[in-house]
């Protein structure tokens, strides 16, 4: 299997996951974004796809981050009350997404092609844009849980 292949079948696998995950997620709003990654993992898989067969591909950066700020605006405004299970399913995709930006930026370092080589650490970028999305959505769902919001508490500093 070469690399193309390979990253295509991780880029599947993820699409995969996070259409599953977007299934058990009852927040609309954290559905949208869910899918948003998925729609992003084909697109990744789309690039690999085309230069497997030696053609040009697009390499449009994600427009994921700056689609969901509004929706995390959106969310704020209600109510969310995920369970643990649901927190934990963000880690793990958050996991995945480090795993693979690793598995790119360690290809990219054996690549001797400056081509190549630059589509896999474009990708390994917007691998690691995805975790930092994540790590938005693990802090957004689980402040509630951790964040005094009584305005009594608000101001801790020491003077």
């Amino acid at each position: 299997m070469n690399i193309y292949e390979f990253a295509m079948q991780m880029e599947k696998d993820g699409e995969a996951f996070y259409r599953n995950l977007a299934l058990k997620v009852s927040n609309l709003g954290l559905r949208n974004i869910l899918n948003m990654l998925a729609e992003d993992e084909l697109k990744h898989y789309n690039i690999f796809a085309k230069l497997s067969l030696n053609q040009s591909a697009d390499l449009a950066e994600t427009e994921v981050l700056k689609r969901t700020r509004n929706i995390f605006r959106q969310m704020s405004e209600s109510a969310l009350n995920p369970d643990i299970g649901e927190v934990e399913l963000y880690r793990e995709a958050q996991k995945l997404e480090e795993k693979s930006e690793r598995f790119y930026r360690e290809k990219a370092e054996l690549e001797k092609e400056s081509e190549p080589k630059n589509l896999l650490l474009w990708i390994a970028s917007e691998e690691r844009k995805h975790y930092f999305l994540l790590e938005n959505i693990i802090n957004f769902v689980s402040r509630p849980k951790t964040w005094l919001e009584n305005a009594e508490f608000n101001h801790l500093d020491e003077y």
